[in-house]
């Protein structure tokens, strides 16, 4: 059975391999399929969300160069505009 971080090094893997970013919906989609549902919850609004183990884990694999851009649902590459942090 896989673990949070094994989860979150899964994430690590599709933003690299992908353009730099990772769509949040997307990831949960996929971490349920592959990982099972113990890593994705329903939030409040009844869309899919990841468990905070795996966002805490997949946090220290990518601080400090990875922010949060809350309204695109979207972890994507810190840019020298970005402000301290990780919410973009």
């Amino acid at each position: 059975m896989a673990t949070a971080r094994e989860v979150a090094a899964w994430m690590l893997e599709e933003f690299e391999r992908g353009d730099g970013s990772l769509y949040q919906p997307d990831a949960a989609a996929e971490i349920e399929k592959r990982f099972g549902r113990k890593f994705i919850y329903r939030n409040y609004s009844g869309g899919t969300s990841i468990d905070m183990k795996v966002l805490k884990a997949f946090r220290r694999l990518t601080e400090p160069g990875v922010v949060w851009h809350r309204r695109e649902l979207t972890w994507r590459r810190r840019e020298a505009r970005d402000h301290p942090g990780r919410i973009a």
